[in-house]
Parts: C-alpha cells; sequence; structure tokens
C-alpha cells in the first residue's frame, strides 16, 4: 500500500460484510492506512477477492467466510485476525441486509425474524466476541446503522429494517458507556442512500403498494451531489472513526446523506 506515516500502522481491523459496498471500500480504506484487515463476507469469495486486492496493492489482509447469524462462525473469524497478528484495534460491524419489505399486517415471522437475526443479533454477536480482545489495548467499534429508523420513516415496508437500524444505534451508545473503562469508543454511522448492491438482500412485497404514501421532493432527495453517496464516501467516515482522529468521539451516531434527511 506504499509508504504508510500514520498512527493506525500495524493496528488490526475486522470488518463484516469485507466483500462488497461499504465494506471493501472501508477495508481497502483501513489497509491504504496501513492497517491489517481480516474481511469477514458471508460469502468467501467476495471476502478473499477484497483481501486479494489489498494484498496485491501491498497491503497486508486475510479472509474468513462468516454468517453473522451464526455465532460460532462469528468468533472463529475473529480468531482468526487475533491469531494471525495478535491483536485486534478496530471492530467495523458492517454486515446487513434490507430483507423483506411489507406491511406490518402480513409481515411473515420468518421474515421479520431473518432481519432482525442478521441486523441486530449479528451486530450484538460480532461487537460481543471483539470486546475480549479490544479490552486488551483498547481500540475502536464502528457500526453501520442508517437513516431509516434514525432519522428517516418514510421507507414504507421497511419496518423490520428500520426496527433495527434504531436498535443499533442504542445498542451503540450503551456499549460506549459500556466500554468507555476500557478505552474503546463505539460509534455508528447511518448512510443515507449509497451505490451498493443491498439491493440484492431486498425483497419487497406486493402489499407495501397499499400501505405507501406519496412523497414529493421539489428539489430531487439528494441535495448536496443530486444523487446516491458512494461506498468511498462512506469508508473515509468509517476510517476517521476508527483511527486515532477520533480520540474523544463515543457514543454518537454520524448522518452520511448528503442532506438528504433534512427535507
Amino acid at each position: 500500500m506504499g509508504t504508510v506515516y500514520s498512527q493506525e500502522e500495524g493496528k488490526v481491523a475486522v470488518v463484516t460484510g469485507g466483500g462488497s459496498g461499504i465494506g471493501k471500500a472501508s477495508c481497502i480504506a483501513f489497509a491504504k492506512e496501513g492497517m491489517k484487515v481480516c474481511v469477514l463476507d458471508v460469502k468467501e469469495e467476495r471476502a478473499e477477492e477484497t483481501a486479494k486486492e489489498i494484498r496485491e496493492a501491498g497491503g497486508e489482509a486475510i479472509a474468513a467466510e462468516v454468517d453473522v447469524t451464526k455465532e460460532d462462525q462469528v468468533k472463529a473469524g475473529i480468531e482468526k485476525a487475533v491469531k494471525e497478528w495478535a491483536r485486534l484495534d478496530v471492530l467495523y460491524a458492517n454486515a446487513g441486509i434490507n430483507g423483506t419489505l411489507s406491511s406490518i399486517e402480513k409481515f411473515k415471522l420468518e421474515d421479520w425474524n431473518t432481519t432482525i437475526s442478521t441486523n441486530l443479533t449479528g451486530t450484538f454477536l460480532t461487537v460481543k466476541h471483539a470486546v475480549p480482545h479490544l479490552k486488551k489495548g483498547g481500540g475502536s467499534i464502528v457500526i453501520t446503522a442508517s437513516i431509516n429508523g434514525n432519522r428517516s420513516f418514510s421507507g414504507f415496508g421497511m419496518s423490520a429494517y428500520s426496527s433495527t437500524k434504531a436498535a443499533q444505534v442504542a445498542f451503540m451508545k450503551m456499549a460506549a458507556l459500556e466500554l468507555a473503562r476500557y478505552k474503546i469508543r463505539v460509534n455508528a454511522i447511518c448512510p443515507g442512500a449509497i451505490s451498493t448492491n443491498i439491493g440484492q438482500n431486498t425483497h419487497p412485497t406486493d402489499d407495501v403498494k397499499e400501505i405507501s404514501i406519496p412523497v414529493e421532493y421539489p428539489e430531487g432527495n439528494q441535495p448536496l451531489e443530486h444523487k446516491a453517496g458512494e461506498p468511498e464516501q462512506v469508508a473515509d467516515l468509517a476510517l476517521f472513526l476508527a483511527s486515532e482522529r477520533s480520540s474523544h468521539i463515543s457514543g454518537t451516531e454520524v448522518y452520511i446523506d448528503g442532506a438528504e434527511t433534512l427535507l
């Protein structure tokens, strides 16, 4: 990754959902800063692709297949990083899905549970198993939440998704206080529309049309750039929160949406 002059050089970061989108961009950003990156993704080939890209650019990276709903896999993925580099400094709990979009009345319990277990329980399990390692020297935990459930509620059919994203922010604040004594900072990123492949994990049902309320924006819904944000822009924020540049910031949710939710 070239010559590095950074306080982050040599630190070890674990990133879930690191095989694509925001996760991949963040893995690359962390590596450019001199961090050693363990890329975790539900699809091993995607994780390895990110790790390979980092290694080919001169950085250090390993990969593992991890479904964040499976506690044994989460634990093993984090321990793989610690076994490789004997430390853990940064955890980025980024993995998540939009899941099924449905009216509350017709929401199937199994679909609700899938979204809850991936986004919320997955975040809990990832943080839980990172804490013992982070306690040894302090560090930073970053969680990908969303504008949905925190500053925006017009994502019709997204009651499960929005509930997980609101809960992630509450969990982040609880964790920030609980872990402060160990010099572990915990913050959340709340992106708006970002150009990623999360649409592959989005399953709208026909009944969403029945509950949608038309929302009109006078000059488009992206005031700053008139388009969705890029994963690299979110990665820059993740790097800031993961780094010593944000050493006095903990328990905070940061919105990154180009002023979208101010309309």
